[in-house]
């Protein structure tokens, strides 16, 4: 009965995950802008991955395998965050950004393309 219970809830988070994962990817082809593209890149891309990976460790439910689905999952956690902060001060550096859509440019003061400004 519970294993019924928590195969219809695995299945359930890989449809959402599926679902966040396919949004993500036609964010990023669609949005016109780097950092459009950077947020679809990476929120509901991660996301729907540790959907993903939860409707697996549901499913599967043995400790080698769950170990394996959590060193996904911090990876995941680990290296997505940093991904978008090197597209987005890639983006920045180059040019490739419209900067009136920006809230605060903070790195504005720092000099061109956002680096030091040199000796004070």
């Amino acid at each position: 009965m519970i294993a019924t219970i928590a195969d219809w809830i695995g299945a359930g988070c890989l449809v959402a995950g599926a679902l966040l994962a396919l949004a993500a990817g036609i964010g990023v082809l669609r949005f016109p802008d780097a950092l459009s593209r950077m947020h679809a890149a990476t929120k509901p891309q991660v996301l729907g991955v540790l959907l993903l990976l939860l409707g697996i460790a549901l499913r599967l439910r043995s400790p080698a395998d769950l170990g394996m689905i959590l060193l996904v999952a911090v990876f995941q956690l680990a290296t997505a965050p940093v991904a978008a902060q090197m597209i987005g001060r890639a983006a920045y550096r180059s040019g490739r950004l419209d900067r009136s859509l920006l809230d605060a440019d903070e790195l504005a003061e720092r000099g061109p393309g956002g680096g030091p400004a040199g000796p004070a």
